[in-house]
């Protein structure tokens, strides 16, 4: 399985022929080589993670996969058939099982308010929360993809959140607001938390891949 990095919190995960994308929002450029698609998973509604300028693009190229996402994002997405799933679900799509954990959008500030978020388990492998630190009950986590920056997070959380997972190897996702500097800083503090449980970090900007 490789696992591709674009900007910001989107992933392009690959099985043999098979395509799965993950969280196309609007800080990501315009998605390539679709062929493949058999599914899409979002995490939840908010723009930085969906699009309906995405969705449309990925839709035409790949016309039958499967959009997963909880019942904000099909609310707020209904010109596009969404598949409504919940925390404990798991589907097939192609090469991939996809389990989903989580509930609920880490708070941002009292006044706004809390939304849908469902994380995914990706092939029993590959772990991404959306926007929050819950975890897979029981998993062995081999890849973490962890939140870098947001106006929701605290970067001592994000180090407590990877040293609960212990995962065997980890690497920054929504990380979009920082400068090159900052992101250095945050990811040095990341990769810390990952080596105190064996665990390896790696530096991914957009583009590069992870083979699993």
């Amino acid at each position: 399985m490789q696992v591709t990095k674009l900007e910001h919190a989107t992933l392009r995960v690959a099985e043999g022929d098979d395509i799965l994308i993950i969280d196309p929002g609007s800080f990501t450029a315009p998605l390539t080589d679709l062929d493949g698609v058999v599914a899409v998973v979002i995490t939840h509604e908010h723009a930085d993670h969906v699009t309906d300028e995405h969705l449309a693009h990925i839709a035409q190229a790949a016309p039958s996969a499967p959009i997963f996402a909880p019942e904000g994002v099909a609310r707020t997405m209904d010109g596009h058939p969404i598949r409504v799933v919940r925390p404990g679900d798991t589907v097939t799509a192609g090469a991939f099982t996809l389990s989903f954990f989580g509930g609920t959008h880490e708070i941002i500030h009292t006044s706004l308010p809390i939304v849908d978020n469902v994380g995914v388990l990706v092939n029993d492998r590959l772990c991404y929360p959306g926007d929050s630190y819950a975890l897979p009950d029981g998993a062995d986590i081999d890849l973490l993809a962890a939140p870098t920056a947001a106006p929701w997070l605290r970067l001592g959380d994000t180090m407590d959140f990877i040293l609960d997972a212990k995962p065997r190897r980890a690497f920054g996702t929504h990380d979009a607001p920082l400068v090159p500097g900052a992101l250095a800083m945050h990811r040095a503090r990341m990769r810390w938390a990952t080596e105190q449980n064996g665990g390896t970090f790696h530096d991914l900007d957009p583009g590069d891949a992870l083979e699993l």
